[in-house]
């Protein structure tokens, strides 16, 4: 009765009982105490928020410039692609561990260096990438080297936060316009609506159209870059797959470019309103497009039967 057993004679041989075996799950749960914890992520909240405050100016110029220019609007769309990322990407945190934080601070003092640089040099770009190195930086601090390593495309799309120069924005745009305008040209006079362009500018009776005006060439471009990106990471493909659909994502652009335009000249000629209020509008119609346009490029590839996820999705 004392868990103890005579057989026979012989001394008594203890038995393994039960509560020798409960100290197991306790092991165990001790052993997970390295993980990610509740307090972790308060902590990286706190220092993010810190790395904002010390980098204020730059955040408010970023912002200001997403509201007030129509050519950085895709800024508002880079905060729900990165939380998008993590989302599908949250059963990782489980094997996370909180360890290689000095990369954080590495990360964190390089942020402070570029931003301070570009301040001082008024390279505005490198003051906006400083901000935003400084911010991943600090949250690196308190989660590790593991965040960074295993969820890679939310930290990586935050590059598109950084407002791209006006020149090298006019230099991408400028062969889009005119391919934009040659295409939409073709087009409209398939369906003898008399249009003849110059430059690239479209004339439909007595109406002038910009192309420019109409339909800027990189306006949703990095809208639909940001779309794509989301689209790869978001599912289980061969990387193969993954470049080729951003490869395609600029063709996407000019083609729903061109989507866009088509009907928004036709409207110029008869209403300079009408024209106006669908040009504002219809912009944001092109995500849905162009992400159907993803969807076939992969229903291509899989009538061409190569292979494109690295597993199948249960149905």
């Amino acid at each position: 009765m004392d868990g103890t057993q005579t057989v026979s004679g012989t001394p008594a041989i203890p038995l393994l009982g039960y509560r020798a075996t409960r100290t197991t799950p306790k092991s165990r749960r001790i052993a997970r105490t390295d993980r990610w914890t509740a307090w972790h992520v308060t902590a990286a909240t706190v220092m993010g928020a810190l790395a904002v405050i010390a980098t204020s100016d730059a955040w408010s110029d970023i912002f200001l410039m997403a509201r007030k220019n129509e050519e950085y609007s895709h800024i508002f769309l880079v905060p729900f692609v990165a939380a998008a990322m993590i989302y599908v990407r949250r059963a990782r945190a489980r094997y996370c561990k909180p360890t290689g934080t000095a990369l954080g601070f590495f990360i964190a003092g390089l942020g402070w260096g570029v931003h301070v640089f570009g301040f001082h040099h008024n390279y505005e770009s490198l003051w906006h990438l400083g901000a935003v190195l400084v911010l991943v930086g600090c949250v690196l601090s308190v989660f590790g080297k593991h965040a960074l390593f295993r969820f890679f495309p939310a930290f990586a799309v935050l590059i598109f936060l950084v407002p791209v120069p006006g020149m090298i924005r006019l230099k991408i745009a400028a062969p889009l316009q005119t391919w934009t305008a040659q295409i939409s040209e073709l087009l409209l006079n398939a369906v003898n609506l008399g249009v003849t362009r110059s430059g690239n500018q479209l004339l439909i009776g007595d109406q002038a159209v910009n192309i420019a005006e109409a339909c800027n060439g990189l306006r949703m471009v990095f809208a639909l870059i940001l779309v794509s990106y989301f689209f790869c990471f978001a599912l289980p493909l061969i990387n193969p797959v993954r470049f080729i659909i951003l490869a395609v994502s600029p063709v996407a652009a000019i083609f729903c470019n061109v989507l866009r335009i088509l009907p928004t000249v036709w409207m110029y000629s008869h209403s300079r309103h009408a024209g106006d209020v669908f040009h504002n509008y219809s912009g944001w119609l092109m995500l849905p497009i162009s992400f159907l346009i993803l969807l076939g490029v992969i229903g291509a590839l899989r009538w061409a039967m190569l292979p494109v996820m690295r597993y199948t999705l249960a149905s």
